[in-house]
């Protein structure tokens, strides 16, 4: 057995949970074992697994914390540099997920290569002392974001955003599926309970959305806003 380290600030364990509780299919299939505990205000997630398996296991474990970083830590970073206003606190949500959409399968691209070989990561210390490349691009993008962002923009943008996209994801009782009916649930790291299926919709890059069965009235009023002509409703649901 080989084993993988992932350690963390005490105050952010939650995303060694994050890391456990989305890759725990493949740990559990490939008879891993995972483990997170704490000592000295930093936290560990330790896996052991096959040595046959390595590549696998380490794979999932550095694209997981890859999501961490891009989402978790972009939007603190955003919240923190980009000042803007003219946007209602969950409309600001929404701008940082669809920013952090935008560019999203290359800032995770860039943060895997840079820890793709290592069986030791640490989450923060990756971000601080790794990253800096892409933390200046984040924060060129912040200074290019008006200080006043209105509604309308933020609806230009997004229109933007989807135009060209084919994917298309299903919403099922409230839950939010890629076409392989896998679960979303990336907006997790984004914080705050508002607009939460929009805001994994938007994460997740798609061109379409299939609802079945009732969504909360706010998502069905930004959906509505933002994919109006790109919106399916299959089983029941009633405007």
């Amino acid at each position: 057995m080989i084993t993988l380290s992932v350690t963390e600030n005490q105050k952010n364990e939650d995303n060694l949970f994050y890391v456990q509780s989305t890759s725990c299919d493949l740990l559990s299939q490939a008879g891993c074992v995972a483990r997170i505990k704490s000592a000295q205000e930093r936290s560990s997630l330790t896996v052991s697994c096959p040595e046959e398996l390595i590549g696998v296991i380490r794979a999932e474990i550095v694209d997981k914390i890859a999501e961490i970083i891009t989402i978790k830590y972009k939007t603190e970073f955003l919240r923190e540099n980009l000042k803007v206003g003219g946007l209602s606190a969950v409309e600001k949500d929404i701008l940082y997920a669809s920013l952090i959409a935008a560019d999203l399968d290359d800032d995770k691209k860039y943060t895997i290569s840079k820890i793709n070989s290592f069986n030791e990561i640490a989450i923060d210390g990756v971000f601080n002392f790794c990253l800096r490349p892409l933390r200046k691009k984040w924060l060129d993008v912040c200074e290019c974001v008006p200080n006043c962002f209105l509604n309308s923009q933020l609806k230009e943008f997004i229109y933007y955003l989807i135009e060209n996209k084919r994917k298309t994801v299903y919403i099922d009782q409230g839950k939010v599926y890629d076409s392989h009916y896998r679960r979303l649930n990336r907006s997790s790291l984004l914080g705050g309970e508002k607009a939460k299926i929009t805001r994994e919709v938007l994460l997740s890059n798609c061109g379409a959305i299939d609802i079945n069965g009732k969504i909360p009235k706010e998502d069905e009023f930004y959906l509505k806003e933002y994919y109006y002509d790109k919106i399916f409703f299959s089983g029941n649901y009633m405007n």
